[in-house]
């Protein structure tokens, strides 16, 4: 079987700024794809130099620039609060930048294409862990339906662009991300993230006590960024499904904690000795959520980042990054 991706071939990483694409990046770099010495070139462009939603605008750059295996990893983002608040956003936005790459991407010849979804496209009570075969068995989580039935297009133009015209795309699942490049914003960030944010303020202004969302008691399942990265090489490079096959995978650990376990893991992590209370107002989300990642496990692939180390590492980083903004300002 020749070889689905190859050193000279020309890869562009739409996203290549956010935490998954700019893991991607390292992570194709590191494998030697994307080396000018070898043939290959990697490409990106910033959300000034190329807009995903100006349709327009993704045929001449894909004309100019020529790509011939493309990852999809750009995605308006962000958690509970920010989905309940800019819905349309949430919808629209991604439903532009994923139709447009992705139809682009078949109408200019591109030879693979690798989509990131998201575990949010899960029903809300799916049987756990959820294996890929419980995708539209349910109603979604309410909290992040419009995000999660955007993902769902995504993966269903995928999978009918290869039915119906051979068009070599393929999708990965990813279960909730955290590490480098992640979003910290005060409201509009995902749990983990927020929580690291939290506790570092905590533990800097020796609060007595920090307040988390909910009840503590979901079940969540986080997978470090670069983790991610690897298995987006490992899919581009070996995985082919066949006709009568799933067209996309699930990517995690395998293994999950409550969210009261993880403040518990965060709070070590930061250097936090206080007191931890929860709101039991602020909603919980989905009850629990671990996927099911047997398939990909299969094919030989498995994360290697334990969620202790991976903290560590990521307070680091988000500790160094703060430091950095004091020295620029």
């Amino acid at each position: 079987m020749p070889p689905f991706i190859t050193a000279d071939d020309r890869f562009f990483v739409a996203g290549h700024r956010g935490m998954a694409g700019s893991a991607i990046c390292r992570a194709l770099q590191r494998a030697g794809y994307g080396d000018s010495s070898q043939g290959g070139v990697l490409l990106t462009a910033t959300r000034a130099e190329l807009d995903l939603e100006d349709g327009p605008a993704v045929q001449r750059w894909f004309t100019e620039r020529q790509p011939t295996v493309v990852v999809l990893a750009a995605a308006k983002v962000g958690g509970i609060h920010a989905n309940n608040t800019y819905p349309a956003d949430f919808l629209l936005d991604n439903l532009k930048i994923q139709t447009n790459v992705i139809e682009t991407a078949w109408r200019s010849g591109v030879r693979r294409l690798l989509f990131l979804g998201s575990s949010c496209i899960y029903p809300k009570f799916a049987e756990q862990p959820i294996r890929e075969e419980a995708l539209l068995t349910g109603a979604l989580e309410p909290t992040n339906e419009w995000y999660a039935i955007a993902k769902i297009t995504g993966i269903k133009l995928c999978q009918a662009l290869r039915l119906q015209h051979g068009f070599d795309a393929i999708s990965l699942m990813p279960t909730n991300l955290y590490g480098p490049g992640d979003n910290y914003h005060p409201s509009n960030s995902h749990v983990l993230p927020a929580l690291i944010r939290r506790f570092h303020e905590a533990t800097e202004a020796n609060a007595p006590s920090v307040t988390c969302w909910g009840t503590g008691t979901p079940l969540r399942e986080f997978l470090h960024v670069d983790d991610l990265g690897e298995a987006c090489v490992f899919a581009l490079e070996q995985w082919l499904p066949g006709a009568e096959e799933l067209q996309f995978l699930n990517v995690g650990t395998g293994v999950d904690l409550t969210i009261r376990e993880l403040a518990e893991e965060v709070a070590d992590a930061t250097g936090y000795r206080g007191e931890t209370c929860w709101d039991t107002s602020k909603p919980d989300g989905t009850p629990k959520k671990q996927l099911d990642v047997s398939r990909l496990a299969a094919l030989g692939w498995r994360a290697r980042i334990p969620l202790s180390e991976g903290l560590r590492s990521t307070v680091v980083q988000f500790r160094d990054s703060l430091r950095q903004e004091l020295v620029r300002f």
